[in-house]
């Protein structure tokens, strides 16, 4: 007994180490995907053959190729840089056509293996090289070098900050100060998290307020960035009373925290708050997985007969993870093994050591492009608020963090009707209030078409929202920002369920924020408006409180 635990000790101190040099990603897991798509390479001799047909007739046409659209810019037409692009954009052909349709192996591993032949490709990229990167020696002409030399400086300076574990700041942007800046008050504090109300400007309001509960890897002020980029403001001056949670950054003395926590300490104590029992219904808002945490919770309430939600919006949220994009190559039993290792030894795991997982969807824009900004053409990233949040980055308990990972990623317990709440399962279809969901179509972290899968799993009206962005950017939409455009359609309006290409084919794009069709939807399912003054509240301090400078 004692030379098992001693084993497993030792075990858990060993992978966590392992842990630490590879960005939390397991060996393993990535070993046996290879290994899969290898033997049955090997074992395919005519993909062999079709491989070497494909090499020959790429060096014949040497001169022909097409180059893909990395490579657009005038300066990569201009000889030999069109060359080095060509041979780059034939062996990204070759690699593609190596590890795809691979009869036997197992689609996910598949999926791994040319997702990581990407990466290694992205590695040799021609645009990531001094010599054959036209922008670059065009700027080493025009400085004399010097942006080598100013590289080398910011390359040291990256260096010394990942050393010693401290984020690049964006400099000129602090919270409090020209980030989060919206006055309101903390009214609740728990041990997970503080409720902030924000205070009215209208004279009137809804008498249902819009409770936001954002995605606990997040600092909440992402929707409270600046205060032309503010949806709590926003809201606000609609004529909402706003209430928002800022989660804790949990230490190695919350390693016990569950989604249970989350739910009690967190959404339910905000709710008690916000909509005592039988007094008023309030519009509940979910961005990211805080979206998710908000449908366990409503389909609790569902289940209970909680009829305090008078409506539901999910923001960017999936609710069935069976296909969770890229980002769910990394979730696998040994993944997630390895993970619990790496938790066990510290009590959470920090920001960092899943930021690699995400860095590498986006590779090319997150990884490589601020690379050669930085140490080739020696510029920095101009500061912006966004990038400022981003490195703001929060943990995750141990329990919670496995017990996500295991019930929603890998058993996908909330589709399937078998996550618990309270000790009982709950469904997605208990819930009867009406639903606003919003997806973005370059979301790598809440593919739009998993978002959209809510409309298999509901039996309530759904109004579905697919807006141009990003994860982030897609959801930060304020009116006036250009180019911006979201298509929108009912579900009890469609009849027959439409797969998400043909929602997509019968929806036509309409100009201008979704925040202007949101806060319109809110107000038609909202009552009369009441004096703003009818409910004071005893302040625990100002906005944004104390949880969000951990």
């Amino acid at each position: 007994m004692t030379n098992n635990s001693n084993k497993a000790s030792l075990d858990t101190v060993f992978h966590s180490a392992i842990g630490r040099t590879t960005g939390g990603l397991s060996p393993t897991a990535l070993a046996t995907a290879y290994l899969d798509w290898a033997l049955h390479l090997a074992g395919s001799p005519e993909r062999q053959m079709a491989l070497i047909r494909l090499s020959l007739e790429t060096f014949a046409r040497s001169g022909d190729r097409d180059i893909s659209k990395r490579f657009k810019g005038e300066a990569w037409q201009a000889w030999p840089y069109r060359s080095y692009a060509q041979t780059f954009s034939a062996a990204e052909r070759w690699w593609h056509a190596a590890t795809t349709d691979l009869k036997g192996v197992d689609p996910r591993h598949e999926q791994i293996v040319a997702f990581m032949a990407r990466q290694m490709l992205d590695l040799a990229s021609p645009a990531n090289c001094a010599l054959t990167n036209p922008y670059v020696n065009q700027a080493a002409v025009d400085t004399g070098g010097q942006n080598f030399v100013q590289g080398a400086r910011y390359w040291i300076e990256d260096m010394n900050r990942m050393i010693t574990g401290e984020a690049r700041r964006a400099d000129g942007y602090a919270v409090g100060d020209n980030m989060a800046t919206t006055p309101g008050d903390v009214v609740v504090r728990t041990d997970l998290m503080e409720l902030i109300r924000y205070r009215p400007t209208t004279q009137t309001i809804r008498p249902e307020p819009v409770l936001i509960v954002p995605a606990w890897i997040m600092k909440y002020y992402i929707l409270d960035l600046e205060p032309q980029r503010s949806m709590v403001a926003y809201l606000r001056d609609k004529g909402f009373e706003v209430f928002i949670l800022s989660w804790k950054n949990p230490g190695s003395a919350d390693a016990d925290f569950t989604l249970q926590s989350y739910i009690d300490l967190g959404v339910r104590a905000a709710l008690d708050h916000v909509a005592p029992k039988d007094q008023r219904q309030v519009h509940a808002v979910g961005y990211c997985l805080g979206g998710t945490l908000l449908s366990m919770t409503a389909a609790a309430m569902g289940r209970d007969g909680d009829s305090r939600l008078r409506s539901l919006t999910l923001l960017a949220s999936q609710v069935d993870f069976a296909e969770p994009g890229e980002l769910g190559l990394f979730i696998n039993e040994s993944q997630v093994a390895f993970l619990e290792d790496i938790m066990k030894t510290q009590g959470y795991l920090e920001a960092h050591q899943m930021a690699g997982a995400f860095q590498m969807l986006r590779s090319t824009d997150l990884i490589w492009s601020r690379m050669v900004r930085h140490y080739l053409l020696g510029e920095r990233t101009d500061s912006n608020a966004l990038m400022a949040w981003n490195s703001d980055a929060t943990r995750m308990p141990a329990a919670m963090h496995s017990e996500y990972l295991r019930q929603l990623y890998l058993n996908n317990a909330l589709a399937k009707g078998r996550f618990q709440v309270d000790g009982s399962s709950v469904a997605l279809t208990d819930i009867r209030c009406p639903i606003y969901c919003v997806g973005t179509e370059r979301d790598h972290v809440s593919p739009w078409r998993s978002v959209y899968k809510l409309l298999l799993l509901s039996d309530t009206d759904v109004s579905f929202v697919l807006t141009n962005g990003g994860h982030n950017g897609g959801v930060l939409s304020e009116p006036g920002h250009k180019g911006r455009h979201f298509r929108v359609r009912q579900k009890d309006e469609q009849g027959p369920y439409l797969s998400a290409e043909d929602w997509f084919d019968a929806c036509d794009p309409q100009s201008g924020s979704w925040w202007d069709h949101w806060t319109d939807w809110l107000a038609d399912r909202s009552q009369s408006e009441i004096p703003s003054s009818t409910r004071p509240e005893t302040a625990i301090c100002a906005a944004p409180g104390t949880y969000v400078f951990d």
